[in-house]
């Protein structure tokens, strides 16, 4: 067995670890919970108030659109926010110090990623078809979209988060990126059509992963005359399948390079010094 991928497996077995761990800390279960009601709340205000010629209401537009929200935000901000924590405390400069350790370390973090993204996602859903009616009830053919759509939505957006985390100074920068990201998911049709919006808007929120997973999703979740509300009343998952995809392609092109680069800048000279800015923040 080769170096990097006995480093590999040993990520997959942290990962699955810090899993484990997450689901049975009480602050992390708490934290499940609240984001739980975060999502159901807003569907619950919007009521049956009935979509304009979509035969569904607007809760259920907004169930699917924000567990492609979910996903999209976790992947990318969960990812930056943990690398950037990390190098500040110095968890990757004892993993850079381990023969193959940064290979192990990040595979450790994807799996930690896409397994808290992916029960993010579950639990406002098997809360949401209780309330919300017109969810997930398409039988097989259509559930099986999820199939591909979850896997490329965290391909397309877990190098980004990567990138992100890298290239930041401190996760103080991380929660300052959050007013840009609402931003984008307020044009991204996560809480009403992107087809109500002035045609620019609607080009901008098109560029972007966090649109196409959140139609991915309402192809997947939504009965087939919801697909009125869509541009071009078509689920497009061709355009779905190509935007993520490209997605993936640039991001796992690119962060491999700047993980590399931030690897060789961390050394015990460079944390000490992140650290004494931050207490210089905090006096």
């Amino acid at each position: 067995m080769s170096p990097v991928w006995h480093a590999a497996r040993a990520g997959l077995r942290r990962g699955g670890t810090e899993l484990r761990q997450t689901f049975t800390t009480g602050q992390d279960l708490f934290g499940y919970a609240l984001w739980t009601v975060l999502l159901i709340v807003p569907m619950l205000l919007a009521g049956d108030e009935p979509l304009k010629g979509a035969g569904i209401s607007a809760g259920a537009f907004m169930l699917p659109s924000m567990l492609g929200m979910t996903l999209a935000f976790t992947g990318m901000m969960t990812t930056a926010q943990l690398l950037a924590t990390e190098r500040e405390d110095g968890t990757l400069l004892r993993a850079k110090a381990v023969p193959h350790g940064m290979v192990g370390h990040l595979v450790g973090k994807i799996v930690m990623v896409s397994g808290t993204a992916l029960v993010s996602m579950a639990l406002p859903l098997a809360v949401g078809v209780f309330l919300v009616d017109g969810v997930a009830g398409q039988g097989g053919g259509a559930w099986l979209t999820l199939v591909w759509v979850v896997p490329l939505g965290l391909l397309a957006t877990l190098p980004v988060g990567a990138v992100i985390g890298s290239l930041v100074d401190s996760p103080r920068t991380v929660g300052l990126l959050m007013l840009p990201v609402m931003g984008l998911v307020v044009i991204s049709g996560i809480y009403f059509p992107l087809s109500e919006l002035p045609e620019w808007l609607r080009t901008v929120g098109q560029l972007f992963p966090v649109y196409w997973v959140g139609l991915g999703l309402r192809s997947a979740l939504l009965p087939g005359d919801a697909v009125a509300a869509e541009i071009g009343e078509s689920w497009r998952h061709l355009e779905t399948a190509g935007v993520l995809g490209a997605w993936a392609v640039a991001g796992l092109l690119l962060a491999p390079p700047v993980l590399r680069r931030m690897a060789r800048r961390e050394s015990g000279a460079a944390m000490a010094r992140r650290r004494w800015k931050a207490m210089q923040r905090v006096g």
